[in-house]
């Protein structure tokens, strides 16, 4: 394993355990664009390469099917895994804020969701959040105009507000943390610019590398990224570091795509064989960059 993807490793295990947030971002990044089902042990195969138990795998899946986040099938001993209605519905969401360029066409207005049972505010509370969506206040919730609504907040009361006044401006910075957001996207690069220097360079990485070093750079972005709203350029500062951590996430992912993908066609099953090739919508992520 080279060094620049040894280290992000190294930084994982220090950190609290994370397998159930990664098990959902290889199903979102790398099953779903190929059929969506996947044999466990091409998951444990790949988890040895993070030096992660197969009983914490085997724990983790049980728990993302117990929350209702996986559906298991069985063809004889083998156990085949894929997303469930909520768990796509969320990954579908997540997926566009991940790899689509920001909105650019801002029409200077916001949505504004005011949600009053409790019930219903505890529902919506992480569906927002990964939609976007930033809270001033409990109960209420704030997005750029034309950002979708999550089916779980469904039945709140919707509104329209200008940023344009001191008063808009304010909801915002009372809204997100961007000071936070900022940190955590600078801390993203900084871990990540030794493995972008290593594929620049033209060193070579195994299948089986790649593909490891693609799982954990999204898993890393995605956990700054669905918390960023994604806010149009014109409220958000000159230096921004959304906009760099974006490129160089793009630059890494667009070098690790092929010999990650020669790694699932080598290595990946679902219950009838080998995963099917990926959706076209792989090869489109990150375009522009």
């Amino acid at each position: 394993m080279p060094q620049p993807l040894a280290r992000i490793v190294d930084q994982l295990k220090r950190e609290p355990s994370r397998t159930g947030s990664i098990i959902i971002t290889v199903f979102g990044d790398s099953i779903v664009p190929r059929g969506g089902s996947v044999w466990l042990g091409t998951l444990l195969e790949f988890f040895k390469s993070l030096d992660i138990d197969g009983n914490v795998v085997r724990t983790a899946m049980s728990r993302l099917a117990a929350d209702g986040w996986l559906e298991r099938s069985k063809v004889g001993r083998n156990s085949f895994y894929r997303l469930n209605a909520k768990g796509r519905q969320t990954f579908d969401t997540a997926t566009r804020h991940i790899y689509d360029p920001p909105p650019s066409d801002w029409t200077g207005r916001f949505e504004l969701l005011l949600i009053g049972n409790a019930e219903d505010r505890d529902a919506a509370r992480e569906a927002l959040k990964n939609a976007g969506f930033g809270s001033p206040l409990p109960g209420v919730w704030v997005a750029p105009s034309g950002v979708p609504i999550p089916d779980e907040a469904s039945r709140a009361i919707r509104l329209e507000v200008s940023a344009e006044d001191d008063s808009g401006r304010r909801l915002l910075s009372e809204s997100w943390p961007l000071d936070r957001t900022a940190d955590a996207y600078l801390k993203f690069m900084k871990t990540f610019e030794p493995l972008h220097g290593w594929i620049v360079r033209g060193e070579k990485l195994s299948d089986a590398d790649a593909f490891t070093a693609r799982i954990l750079l999204i898993h890393h972005y995605r956990r700054v990224v669905l918390r960023d709203p994604l806010l149009p350029y014109q409220l958000l500062p000159e230096d921004w570091p959304g906009r760099a951590a974006r490129k160089l996430c793009g630059e890494i992912y667009r070098g690790l795509l092929s010999p990650s993908e020669q790694w699932l066609d080598d290595h990946a099953t679902n219950e009838d064989g080998p995963l099917p090739k990926p959706n076209g919508a792989v090869a489109r992520r990150f375009e522009g960059v």
